[in-house]
């Protein structure tokens, strides 16, 4: 459906700018020479050396403490200037649609120890994505969509843009960009800091989704949200260039026209007032990148991809955040990741586009990029070349040449993640699997040897868990991956209910090797315990490590050859296992889950006999178009396969169990799908369960009570209509 120093003194930076956008990963805040690393406690924000461990206090409580104040700063996020002179605080937070983005920002001068805070003229948590400018004697900031730039010295605040508002939003983006790219922090300082770039975007044609509180007072209050539906043109958007002192703004000029292509990615040049700057067409299908001079005007293609089904962006392969840019040579080159040969691959690429190399040969792909260690000319990824639900941290030369070298563990079969130190000599690890409960440590990168473990890693290991990671065939020929968690005190000769967990859509995976495989937080309890069989699949379409045939297979099958692959995946296991109680069938998942599971319970009702559905899309029409296009296509070309994959479609066929929850202030999946899906059963004579959940968002998270209720009502309905236990 993304800094520290070696003395109190020192330099200190973030290895990576500090974005709030940045949300989807925080990650470890690192010391510039990579030895040592912040961390936030209510009292203070302190040092830790990797090796040793000793925290020393880098800020104490006094300097988090505005004048008059009776308690401290809560820091949400941080950043230094190069000189660390100046510490700029990220506060009191508020949600924009996923991730707390918006809030209140401080700076601290280490030398005065003056705390003031920044963009005071402005509305209370208000602000988004404040930037110390890379000299530090500048803020940038956002707010109610309008560009502003505050002089650290004075405090003196200079507007950038003055034309923003609810839909010509300028340094930020709409609700779509936000979900369906990652895009959130849409400005980005020229390495001088002289000028600032920045995305607009002109959602003024875009039509309002109207949802409707009808409980925070006597009247309802209309909430309007510019959503762009399946076959909408998207929002104009365009990149605009403006001096840091206020003036007007240059528009690049971008070939195509905006409201048929998107602008996912931009980044200044290292050492040059040159941005580089991604387009993709409406379809996706289509790459070019440019690279634009803002002092005459020019914009040059120096790079074209394009594809049968669709081209990934950045936040697929970068932990859901686009932005950066993988410079080499300073700016002579860059790192570029493409699924052109069937795989997904690292290639590095001149600045020109002329020169290309693969980086990572063979039959496999990389997951992620981790760092690129160019004084040893070693790019390091994330790969599982025999098992796609496991992860591994490898390294590869950079001219091309030679098989990759694994550096985790041979002995820890799993899922492995990394944050790698500046400087690539450190790196915080951490493992788990399906019967290894996670273990952290701070590990020397080379050889990975544990350099210091976290406490965690010290607690007793847990009893294995009976969770078992299998593949199955299908009548078509298509292998799928699977686990399988069985009940307690399991006896192969009695029948059990088996509840499946599914996906199925091109968002996640569902069978990934980690401690978390086979639970069930939903369910109140355990449900091995109550004597369930529980179940997951993953089908075509899924982003697994399988090549890019499998993961597009699914281009404008959503709803068909995902839920056939599921179904006959499911029948195999009934083949193969007798211990499965064919009567006592069930499926459930969230959104694309959801979705898949209408699917389930409407094109396959003799197998699947209760399903649990949660914020599911009802029918493809009604879900936004950078999402739905991506993977389907143009309805206006195409519409009979987003009416084929739609689970409205199929409602008819209902005969078994069906429970659907919906949040009513769903932003992202509208409870409208509920409500066209409901008429449709209702049309056929078909009974069921609804339960809507008043102003609640897509993760049904909000008020007091919630989490539990949904809790005890899935529960409580598995149990009454799929019981389990032995037979």
């Amino acid at each position: 459906m993304r800094l520290i120093f070696r003395k109190l003194l020192l330099i200190l930076f973030f290895f990576t700018s500090f974005q709030a956008a940045r949300a989807q990963f925080q990650g470890v805040r690192w010391t510039s020479d990579g030895n040592a690393y912040l961390t936030v406690t209510p009292e203070a924000v302190l040092q830790t050396d990797v090796v040793s461990g000793k925290a020393i206090p880098l800020i104490s409580r006094v300097q988090l403490t505005p004048t008059g104040a009776s308690k401290p700063l809560t820091v949400a996020q941080l950043a230094f200037s190069r000189d660390s002179s100046q510490v700029l605080i990220f506060t009191n937070t508020a949600r924009v649609w996923r991730y707390n983005t918006r809030g209140d920002y401080y700076l601290l001068d280490r030398n005065s120890n003056r705390l003031r805070q920044v963009g005071k003229v402005q509305p209370g948590q208000s602000l988004l994505y404040a930037k110390l400018s890379p000299d530090g004697t500048k803020v940038a900031y956002v707010s109610k969509n309008n560009l502003f730039v505050e002089d650290v010295a004075t405090g003196q605040t200079t507007p950038l843009t003055t034309d923003g508002t609810r839909k010509r939003i300028n340094g930020t983006f709409d609700w779509a960009y936000e979900e369906e790219f990652g895009c959130r922090d849409g400005f980005r300082w020229s390495p001088d800091s002289k000028q600032i770039a920045y995305w607009q975007v002109d959602a003024s044609t875009i039509r309002d989704y109207l949802m409707l509180n009808t409980t925070d007072s006597v009247y309802s209050r209309v909430i309007p949200v510019e959503y762009p539906k399946v076959g909408e043109s998207p929002s104009p958007v365009r990149i605009g260039v403006v001096t840091a002192t206020g003036g007007p703004t240059r528009w690049l000029p971008i070939p195509g026209d905006p409201r048929q292509h998107y602008l996912v990615r931009m980044e200044w040049f290292p050492y040059s007032n040159e941005l580089i700057i991604q387009q993709l067409t409406r379809k996706q299908n289509q790459s070019i990148l440019f690279v634009a001079q803002p002092d005459n005007g020019s914009v040059t293609p120096i790079h074209r991809e394009t594809s049968d089904t669709w081209i990934d962006t950045k936040e697929s392969w970068n932990r859901g955040n686009p932005a950066g840019w993988e410079w080499l040579d300073g700016g002579k080159s860059y790192i570029w990741v493409s699924e052109k040969d069937g795989w997904r691959h690292l290639y590095r690429i001149s600045r020109d586009g002329k020169k290309e190399l693969l980086l990572t040969p063979g039959s496999y792909d990389i997951a992620n990029l981790n760092y690129i260690d160019e004084r040893n000319q070693y790019i390091y990824f994330m790969a599982s070349p025999t098992n796609p639900t496991q992860r591994y941290l490898y390294r590869a030369k950079m001219d091309g040449k030679g098989k990759p070298e694994r550096i985790s563990p041979a002995n820890e079969p799993g899922t492995h993640a990394y944050d790698i130190a500046p400087g690539g000599r450190y790196a915080q690890h951490t493992f788990n699997s399906h019967q290894t409960p996670m273990v952290t440590n701070w590990i020397r990168l080379s050889d990975n040897q544990v350099v210091r473990a976290s406490p965690s890693s010290a607690s007793s290991p847990q009893s294995p868990r009976n969770v078992e990671f299998f593949k199955v065939q299908t009548a078509d020929g298509i292998s799928l991956d699977g686990w399988m968690r069985k009940p307690e005190n399991f006896d192969s000769t009695k029948k059990y209910p088996v509840v499946f967990y599914v996906y199925g859509e091109p968002a996640t995976t569902t069978t990934s090797d980690v401690f978390s495989a086979g639970s069930n937080a939903q369910f109140d309890g355990d449900m091995a315990k109550a004597g369930y069989c529980y179940v997951a699949l993953d089908n075509r379409g899924t982003p697994a490590l399988k090549g890019a045939a499998w993961r597009k297979a699914i281009y404008r099958q959503i709803g068909r050859i995902n839920v056939r692959d599921q179904a006959m995946g499911a029948k195999k296991l009934f083949e193969q296992h007798a211990y499965l109680d064919t009567s006592r069938v069930a499926v459930w998942g969230w959104s694309g889950g959801g979705a898949t599971t209408l699917h389930l319970l409407f094109q396959y009702p003799d197998i699947y006999k209760t399903g649990i559905a949660v914020a599911a899309v009802g029918n493809q029409l009604f879900y936004d178009n950078i999402y739905q296009e991506r993977y389907m296509g143009l309805p206006q070309e195409n519409r009979e396969d987003f009416v084929a994959g739609s689970p409205i479609t199929y409602a008819k066929n209902l005969r078994g169990n069906l429970l659907y929850i919906h949040g009513t202030g769903d932003d992202n999946v509208h409870y409208s799908n509920a409500e066209v899906l409901i008429n449709e059963l209702i049309k056929h004579n078909k009974y069921f369960q609804v339960m809507p959940y008043p102003n609640r968002t897509h993760s049904i998270s909000e008020g007091e009570g919630t989490s539990r209720h949904l809790r005890s009502l899935y529960t409580r309905y598995l149990l009454e209509h799929c019981p389990p236990g032995p037979h």
